[in-house]
């Protein structure tokens, strides 16, 4: 076998509670629930999370197909929305207990480990309308009391938590570029939010550090969508704007979550912009004292990087996108389905700055994978969508995944993104990146013939 890895190797795959579970009996609306019932038709074919795969109902049989394509562990999230009934008070919404109660304990029964994340871009609408989201401290203490409920009530069966996933891409969504509601571009709101998810992760790292569960030898993790910023040349122009496309939108929250610090250099900017976030020297602290156990690490696609050829103006609205450009290099690889770039040599240099700058934090990969659109058209005779492109997508990533952990990066797992098709925001299932397919008319679901190929990369330990 040319790739090996370790024997108690995740071989996983990643889902979340929203893209997943649909609304059934859910005590709240999250802000992507709200947008839907406002806007279906900015929802790839007016499809929306009222169904999702539908997870909720059929979590016993989905998590079976898990265990029979050999996956041993399993990422989804504990929606706020479903668990918590009050927000205010924290009032549990009991059938939300029972049902990740059931979750956990038929992962636990296939033999697959559970990793449960906080919070996966499923904000609740009343805490937007009411306190403006993430702009609010109010809201980064709600939170933590939610964190804080969901560690004392899974805590004795789930060892692997995380707190946030993908936060930058709350601050892109929300606050930048429009791909989440409320769909408002304010750089200033996006620096302050950026820096309360920071304290939000922190302070729920501080209340499971309390807990038993922590005691007994649980961790505690941020999971990152780490775009490594590439540099157009090597002038010193390009190489400024690529740094400061690194600090904004990688180092912004994976400095803080492994060394508990913000990049001075992007502090600098911020100040000297006027669009320095509030904080106090306690909050400071907490930052400082509450960093992860572990790193989870997404990711997708490269960032290309130029100095900017024509001055912006953000005078009326200021945006980090005043120090460089996008750089659409020729001759890369494209996933045309998606638009995004292929580039499994990014797994590497990513393993490398995890080892080299981030004091070799144990690390995994909670996301990788490629969304491609119209899969029925490759179901061969025997019903299988043969999705060798997918296969193909897994082997080159896990080869340069391997080059870094031959070379000492601490990564112990890799997840697929995801292991059931499962509904995708705005693009809901638009593009499909499960191992498992989905029928949106029966719910039906069907091994595809990628599925096949990790259980035996799982159970060989390699390929």
């Amino acid at each position: 076998m040319e790739y090996e890895f370790k024997k108690d190797f995740w071989w996983g795959a990643a889902s979340s509670g929203p893209q997943s579970e649909g609304r059934f009996n859910k005590a709240n609306d999250n802000v992507f629930d709200y947008w839907f019932d406002i806007k279906k038709d900015e929802f790839f074919n007016e499809v929306g999370p009222n169904i999702a795969s539908n997870f909720y109902n059929s979590y016993k049989e989905d998590i079976k197909m898990m265990k029979e394509i050999g996956l041993n562990s399993f990422r989804t999230s504990i929606q706020w929305t479903r668990l918590i009934r009050d927000f205010e008070t924290c009032e549990l919404d009991n059938d939300g207990v029972r049902f990740y109660n059931d979750v956990i304990d038929e992962c636990i029964k296939a033999g697959i480990e559970p990793i449960m994340n906080l919070h996966h871009f499923d904000l609740p609408i009343d805490l937007y309308n009411k306190y403006g989201g993430w702009e609010s401290k109010k809201v980064v203490d709600l939170f933590s009391k939610f964190a804080r409920k969901a560690f004392e009530l899974f805590g004795d069966r789930v060892k692997h938590w995380a707190t946030f996933n993908e936060p930058i891409v709350i601050i892109e969504g929300q606050y930048m570029y429009k791909h989440h509601y409320p769909q408002i571009v304010d750089g200033k709101k996006a620096v302050q939010a950026a820096y309360n998810l920071n304290l939000a992760s922190a302070k729920a790292i501080k209340e499971f550090r309390k807990t038993d569960c922590y005691k007994n030898g649980g961790k505690i993790c941020i999971i990152l969508n780490l775009t490594p910023s590439y540099p157009r040349s090597n002038s010193e122009e390009d190489v400024k704007a690529s740094n400061i496309a690194d600090m904004f939108f990688n180092r912004m929250f994976l400095d803080p979550a492994v060394h508990g610090t913000f990049p001075k250099e992007l502090v600098e900017i911020f100040k000297a912009d006027g669009v320095m976030w509030d904080s106090t020297e306690e909050e400071d602290r907490i930052i400082k004292e509450n960093t992860v156990d572990y790193l989870g690490v997404n990711y997708y696609q490269p960032s290309r990087i130029k100095a900017r050829e024509k001055e912006l103006d953000f005078k009326d609205n200021w945006m980090i996108d005043r120090y460089f450009e996008r750089y659409d290099m020729p001759g890369k690889r494209i996933n045309p389905h998606r638009g995004w770039e292929i580039y499994p040599e990014a797994m590497y240099d990513i393993a490398i700055n995890i080892k080299n700058n981030y004091k070799n934090i144990p690390w995994y990969v909670s996301e990788n994978g490629i969304g491609v659109e119209g899969e029925e058209k490759f179901r061969g005779k025997d019903g299988i969508i043969q999705d060798d492109y997918r296969i193909d997508f897994i082997k080159e990533h896990l080869i340069y995944l391997h080059k870094g952990i031959e070379e000492d990066s601490n990564c112990f797992g890799y997840h697929l993104w995801t292991p059931i098709d499962c509904w995708s925001w705005k693009n809901a299932y638009k593009n499909r990146y499960g191992f498992i397919s989905l029928n949106l008319e029966n719910m039906e679901k069907t091994i595809k013939k990628s599925g096949h190929f990790i259980k035996e990369v799982s159970k060989n330990g390699g390929f």
